[in-house]
């Protein structure tokens, strides 16, 4: 099975680990990683892993909790050849690190941002579904846009699926508590859903507790395929096609597509 993890935090200052999460999680089938930005010197540090890395690719944003700092700089980094997508971004009324005013703003810069580049768009709302999807409609939907770490139920899946995004699940489905998001799961059409670890955090069952690693994306693919009903394999080729077409990675270490250009 051929897997991509699209949607993980690798520890730029500790190269040595990189490598060797990178090695263990490709001999596991785990063959392209997204390695996400949360605020400029941790999106910085996503673009220098992944030139480092031919088989990752980077993103750059400004995450919710991080959006006291603004996004100054973020557009000048979105330019590299290694950048497949702004965010994350988003809305996160759990924590609240920043204000919430100050969250709604930055998100839609990041909307307006990917607009502007063509980009795809990777979001992130917690217990903030309605002013999510609000500034969206107001914003206007980006073509390509990703829920990642879905944590929704079944109308919140709805709600996204309707404004063309794709939802990206992770290790919490795994979780006995997750059943709303089970549900979610099992009415996602399988070419809008992907999968991901945002390692380190939110190991799978039975990994929990301990700290995620890239290399667990294939028990989260496993995992839902058996939810689905579907084969292990087929799962994995038709996910992997889906972050494919949806970021633009091609298939020997190169963005393939020009920006914009995926499904």
């Amino acid at each position: 099975m051929v897997w991509i993890d699209n949607h993980c935090h690798l520890p730029a200052d500790q190269p040595e680990l990189v490598r060797q999460l990178i090695d263990e999680a490709a001999a596991g089938g785990v063959e392209a990683f997204v390695n996400v930005g949360c605020d400029l010197a941790g999106s910085a540090a996503a673009i220098r892993v992944a030139r480092d890395h031919p088989s990752v690719y980077a993103t750059v944003g400004v995450h919710p909790h991080d959006a006291k700092d603004g996004t100054d700089g973020i557009r000048d980094l979105a330019g590299g050849d290694q950048v497949v997508a702004i965010g994350e971004c988003g809305l996160d009324y759990f924590y609240n690190h920043s204000e919430r005013e100050v969250q709604r703003a930055v998100f839609a810069e990041q909307i307006g941002l990917a607009h502007e580049l063509g980009l795809p768009l990777v979001i992130h709302s917690r217990e903030a579904w309605k002013e999510t999807f609000e500034i969206l409609d107001v914003e206007g939907v980006p073509r390509n846009m990703v829920f990642h770490c879905f944590t929704g139920g079944p109308g919140d899946a709805e709600e996204c699926l309707e404004r063309g995004a794709i939802l990206s699940f992770s290790g919490i489905v795994t979780f006995p508590s997750a059943e709303d998001l089970r549900q979610a799961a099992m009415m996602c059409p399988l070419d809008k859903m992907m999968v991901e670890t945002d390692s380190p955090y939110l190991a799978p069952v039975p990994h929990r507790g301990k700290p995620n690693r890239p290399a667990h994306v294939a028990v989260v693919g496993e995992y839902l395929a058996q939810l689905r009903g579907v084969d292990g394999e087929h799962f994995a080729q038709l996910t992997s096609a889906t972050t494919r077409s949806f970021y633009g990675l091609g298939t020997d270490g190169g963005v393939a597509l020009s920006r914009g250009a995926g499904a």
